[in-house]
């Protein structure tokens, strides 16, 4: 289970680190810097995948995405005695990304690239693009010097061997972290480790209700452990719950949701098509028929009682397009599914956060800005889990 996460130096998050738990919600007002914490999540999972200065260029390049308050805020700032100015910097600019789970931390320092560039005299057009300057993979939640098992410099992967270091690879791609590299799985265990368990997180903000949406189409299927992410795969999955699933939690959130109902999924030339049988209609109702909160909600279902729960499951606003009485039977659906999976929320229902509140353990965390800075309301300065950039 992740325990921390830590950002510092992007958007309005200028140094920020988040405690995690198997069921952590993520409120607060409008600009409170909700969808930076969670893009930043997301660029840690591009990081596994090779995509992180792609999906930095993305959101409009490095430099836009860094902080744009001073490096420092003094006392006289806080307190409004001084106005808000910068200065001569201190240390160079990086947007840093890290977690720590139970074993083992990580973390990742881009930058923008030095005149030079590392491309000597040959000019390049690419000199926008964001270099990664640091990663490196340690032992427990804080990072100390000795507790570094494998570590990027520039271009230079190593990797500890008792009390000395042995050099992986020397040529390492400045765009490229050192989680998407090739490496032998007995040798580094623990990037092989890490990068898996990246890989295998899951996120969903993107489900397609519209007419044209894949869901309500008659397609082609085959079994399906997890729902894509725009639901496209949407009668597979709910038939592969059925089979090799929770079918008995599948009627029952049904249920939940819309007493008496029954789901129906048909499957003609491999192509797999769903309807739902409500109270009171003579015939079933094709996915094509359905309303957009119905179909969503059902899409919901696939996804939290997947036969295949991953490491980490990021929902992002799922009260989306549901009327607020199917907000607390959702609640109750995720609360289910953070008992076999860690599920992270990002959610603006009051009807939802309260539903998510009723367990015991769900860690709720309300942000807040201040000076343009977002915040953990309530969390004293040492009152956060313990973290250490290098």
């Amino acid at each position: 289970m992740l325990t921390a996460l830590a950002v510092a130096n992007y958007r309005s998050l200028r140094e920020l680190t988040v405690p995690l738990a198997p069921l952590t919600l993520i409120a607060g007002p409008n600009g409170s810097g909700k969808s930076n914490l969670y893009r930043a999540l997301r660029l840690l999972a591009e990081t596994a995948q090779g995509g992180v200065v792609g999906a930095i260029a993305r959101e409009g390049g490095l430099a836009s995405s860094f902080w744009a308050g001073p490096e420092r805020f003094s006392l006289g700032m806080r307190a409004g005695r001084e106005a808000i100015q910068g200065g001569p910097r201190q240390q160079p600019q990086r947007l840093r990304l890290g977690f720590a789970d139970e074993d083992f931390g990580y973390l990742i320092e881009l930058g923008l690239p030095t005149p030079a560039g590392g491309y000597g005299r040959m000019p390049s057009a690419f000199m926008h693009d964001p270099e990664i300057k640091h990663e490196c993979i340690f032992a427990g939640a804080v990072l100390r010097p000795a507790s570094v098992l494998v570590e990027r410099t520039a271009n230079v992967l190593k990797s500890r061997e008792g009390r000395s270091w042995e050099v992986l690879d020397s040529h390492v791609p400045s765009h490229e972290s050192m989680l998407a590299r090739a490496v032998d799985p007995n040798g580094v265990p623990e990037l092989v480790r890490l990068r898996e368990r990246v890989r295998g997180w899951r996120f969903y903000d993107h489900f397609r209700t519209d007419q044209d949406a894949p869901a309500r189409q008659a397609l082609i299927g085959t079994r399906t452990n997890a729902l894509a992410h725009d639901g496209r795969d949407l009668a597979a999955a709910l038939q592969t719950i059925r089979e090799i699933g929770d079918a008995a939690g599948l009627a029952s959130a049904l249920d939940d949701a819309f007493p008496g109902a029954e789901l129906g999924i048909d499957s003609h030339d491999g192509r797999f098509s769903l309807s739902l049988t409500q109270p009171g209609l003579l015939r079933s109702l094709s996915a094509a028929e359905l309303s957009d909160g119905t179909l969503r909600y059902l899409l919901w279902i696939a996804a939290l009682l997947t036969p295949r729960p991953p490491p980490l499951m990021v929902l992002n606003e799922p009260e989306t397009s549901l009327h607020p009485d199917l907000l607390p039977a959702l609640g109750r659906l995720i609360i289910q599914a953070a008992r076999t999976t860690q599920v992270w929320v990002v959610a603006h229902s009051t009807r939802l956060i309260a539903a998510l509140e009723q367990d015991e353990g769900c860690n709720s965390l309300t942000l807040e800005k201040e000076l343009g800075e977002t915040r953990i309301a309530g969390q004293g300065v040492l009152e956060g889990p313990g973290w250490r950039w290098p």
